[in-house]
């Protein structure tokens, strides 16, 4: 079976020696079998070489393809963690930033909840991760003037004031009962209604 691949190789160097010869200028070189023979074994043998190279350096390649793949496991593990880490640190500042304003406006506000919900909390971190407290005074003071019944009266949150027409005399116009006669009416009811 070589044998008949070497054959074949020859043949196709010939018929491309012939064609390369034809687009020169037509001139003939007479074919050198000795010189065919030879350049088909040199080409072989470097063939040879190259396959057992190849060989050699399969299981290498393989085992650059598995360090490059670990590796970029390993990079993708790593982005994964430091974006947990990222979320976690800017959860962290935004509760920081939140019990600022709840502290700043527990003086002045009725639930200071209200306050930290209505205000832009990112908007008081800077770039190294500071509150700037003097922003979140001015802020608050001017939420306390726009909403102002969000705001603490001075003696305190603000309380519905007792309506003592309200309640079981509905009108307020009926004197108060005694308890014995309460009782006496609520008596007289189940028993009228046994009867």
């Amino acid at each position: 079976m070589p044998e008949e691949i070497e054959t074949e190789q020859v043949e196709e160097q010939q018929q491309e020696a012939e064609t390369a010869q034809e687009a020169v200028g037509g001139e003939e070189e007479p074919f050198d079998r000795k010189r065919a023979e030879a350049a088909l074994k040199k080409k072989n043998s470097e063939a040879e070489n190259l396959r057992k190279r190849l060989k050699e350096l399969e299981p290498l390649a393989k085992r650059a393809k598995e360090l490059e793949d670990a590796q970029k496991s390993e990079a993708e593990r790593l982005t994964e963690q430091l974006t947990a880490q990222q979320e976690r640190a800017k959860k962290a500042i935004r509760t920081a930033v939140a019990a600022k304003v709840e502290a700043l406006a527990a003086n002045s506000f009725t639930d200071p909840e209200d306050a930290a919900g209505a205000l832009d909390l990112a908007a008081y971190v800077d770039d190294e991760g500071a509150i700037d407290t003097d922003a979140i005074k001015r802020d608050l003071a001017d939420l306390l003037k726009r909403k102002p019944h969000w705001g603490k009266t001075p003696d305190g949150p603000r309380r519905p004031a007792p309506d003592r027409t309200q309640g079981s005399s509905g009108n307020g116009s009926r004197t108060p009962m005694k308890p014995e006669e309460e009782f006496a009416g609520w008596l007289g009811n189940i028993l009228g209604q046994t009867r």
